[in-house]
């Protein structure tokens, strides 16, 4: 798949979606190779296969091109730093559209476009006419083909295999992906030494034509929309109010920062490190990007097995000390034989880190939101690296490589002690399929799906020895409901009636008051079950939908009968 040869891997992510469900997955993990009974998943995987082999050449060319061409060390490390940014940059606008459009569609522009970047790429290396930043262009431009094409490339397995056998699929994804990191990169290093880095460009070229060809075939299922698309600005909005009132994914991704920012040293820098510590060329840079990834192939396949013998949090620290070892053996080495080891620790806590943040936020988010909370989460995670590709270049300028090595390790051994304050949840299984005991309710009033504001109050009638226990559970709803889409929650105490509360919110439209009820998940029943059990009235609460007039610009008569249209309903199910 010609994503960025440092793109996070996502095994085990469906696997743990599924035992939310109960489903037993121990015979789909002893058989991993049951996908590529799929014809499409087949076709795909190898044409992915195929194509990460390219994109790991063209990064070898790319980096050892820019040693030749500037004179500053810090423009060696742009190279990664451009490829990370547009992650950083537009991965949420990309996750709100995986969420609201075709994936396979996009999926085919995301390949297309960095086809012809590619094709221009070597153009210009061919040509003589690449300079530094020229070089950086198409990096970055190359970037934003990733960036587009992650989120729909991570959501789109399901589409591929049936349910049963995602975990496996995904596993299958990220072991082809350090497959050719673990091969790539060496290939890539002879292939600069041999005919120069214009070969390396014209290869991850022709790189993308079979996975074009295989997009262009597959016809996935359609899925019916019973309600329109967001618009990119209001999906966006979405997207950061679900992440910013989620706990959790907040966690991962202040760590996924921390870890990209330091982890990145071993990549940003690799060139210079082949270069000036262990004095080799541009076949030795490939390999040791190659035993980079041979540890990562070996993280993929460790992390079934460490998941079930630590916690969430101890595996992360353990991965982040352990990369803070390595990548300060790689600062005092000179010796090949000691870097490619550390290297090698290095690629397995690379792949064991980022995989298990990656699970958390899928088991963090229900799937209407899930493509830009991954989005939101690669945002940290390649701002991260993208900053740190920058910094560590810069600390090489004033320090060498050795002390910007050092100095990584000690920010990574901080982002092991930011653990203290901010813990990974454990691996818990949500059920975070839709509730769907919502019903739209029916009105009096002719509205459209832009009509609104619509203004909600519930009524609740509450003991006061209950209302201690009452509030706490309000909290939790207020957060729930501002996650979902619910604006300016309120909650009243009527002062004539202690036992009467009321709980006020509003939506902007009609179809949004429809849409943020529909986003209510099984595991957020809970609290709504606790409340409706606190109420101490002979009928259910009541539950009042409103929509606001203006009668300033209204006829008189109409004003009247434009006031504010109040239906009670009975149904607890409505609450």
């Amino acid at each position: 798949m010609p994503v960025d040869p440092h793109a996070q891997p996502v095994e085990d992510v469906a696997a743990a979606d599924l035992a939310s469900e109960g489903i037993d997955l121990s015979s789909e993990r002893s058989s991993p190779f049951v996908p590529l009974q799929q014809p499409i998943f087949r076709k795909v995987w190898f044409a992915s296969l195929a194509s990460n082999f390219g994109g790991l050449i063209q990064a070898v060319g790319a980096s050892w091109m820019m040693t030749s061409i500037a004179a500053s060390p810090d423009m060696v490390a742009l190279v990664q730093a451009s490829t990370t940014l547009p992650v950083m940059l537009f991965s949420l606008a990309a996750g709100a559209v995986s969420d609201n459009y075709d994936r396979r569609k996009i999926m085919l522009t995301a390949q297309g476009f960095m086809f012809v970047v590619s094709i221009a790429l070597a153009v210009f290396s061919w040509s003589g006419l690449i300079t530094p930043w020229w070089l950086l262009t198409f990096t970055f431009l190359i970037g934003c083909g990733t960036a587009l094409n992650n989120p729909a490339w991570q959501s789109s397995v399901g589409d591929m295999v049936p349910r049963r056998d995602v975990p496996a699929a995904v596993t299958l994804n990220s072991v082809a992906f350090n497959i050719a990191r673990s091969v790539g990169p060496a290939i890539g290093g002879a292939i600069v030494a041999a005919a120069g880095a214009f070969a390396a460009f014209a290869i991850n070229a022709l790189s993308y034509i079979a996975l074009i060809a295989v997009l262009a075939r597959w016809q996935p299922p359609k899925v019916e929309r019973l309600l329109p698309r967001e618009t990119l600005w209001i999906a966006m909005g979405a997207g950061l109010r679900y992440v910013a009132m989620s706990p959790n994914i907040r966690s991962v991704i202040l760590r996924a920062f921390a870890f990209g920012f330091g982890g990145i040293v071993a990549l940003a820098l690799l060139p210079l490190i082949a270069r000036d510590l262990i004095q080799g060329g541009p076949l030795i840079f490939g390999v040791l990007l190659g035993a980079f990834g041979v540890g990562a192939v070996g993280g993929a396949f460790m992390s079934a097995r460490l998941r079930r013998l630590l916690t969430t949090e101890a595996l992360v620290r353990m991965t982040f000390v352990a990369f803070a070892v390595s990548v300060a053996l790689i600062a005092v080495s000179t010796s090949l034989w000691l870097t490619m080891p550390a290297l090698c620790v290095g690629g397995a806590c690379w792949v064991l880190t980022l995989s298990t943040f990656n699970a958390t936020v899928q088991l963090s988010a229900p799937r209407w939101v899930v493509g830009r909370s991954l989005a939101l989460y690669q945002m940290g995670a390649f701002g991260g690296m993208a900053i740190g590709s920058w910094a560590w270049g810069r600390a090489v300028l004033h320090y060498g490589t050795e002390q910007a090595l050092l100095m990584a390790a000690v920010i990574l051994l901080v982002g092991a002690a930011l653990g203290l304050r901010y813990a990974l949840p454990p691996l818990e299984a949500l059920n975070l399929d839709p509730l769907s005991r919502w019903r739209e309710p029916k009105v009096a009033v002719d509205i459209e799906p832009r009509s609104g504001p619509v203004i909600v109050t519930i009524e609740y009638l509450i003991h006061e020895e209950d209302v201690v226990v009452f509030l706490n559970a309000m909290a939790e709803r207020r957060r729930i409901r501002r996650r979902d889409g619910a604006r300016h929650w309120t909650l009243l105490r009527d002062l004539t009636n202690a036992e009467l509360w009321i709980e006020r919110y509003d939506s902007p439209t009609w179809v949004e008051y429809i849409r943020q009820n529909q986003r209510v998940t099984q595991a957020d029943a809970e609290i709504g079950d606790r409340v409706r059990a606190l109420h101490k009235g002979e009928n259910p609460p009541v539950v009042h939908r409103m929509i606001e007039r203006q009668t300033g610009s209204l006829p008189r008569v109409a004003a009247v009968q434009a006031q504010m249209i109040t239906e009670s309903l009975s149904d607890p199910r409505s609450v």
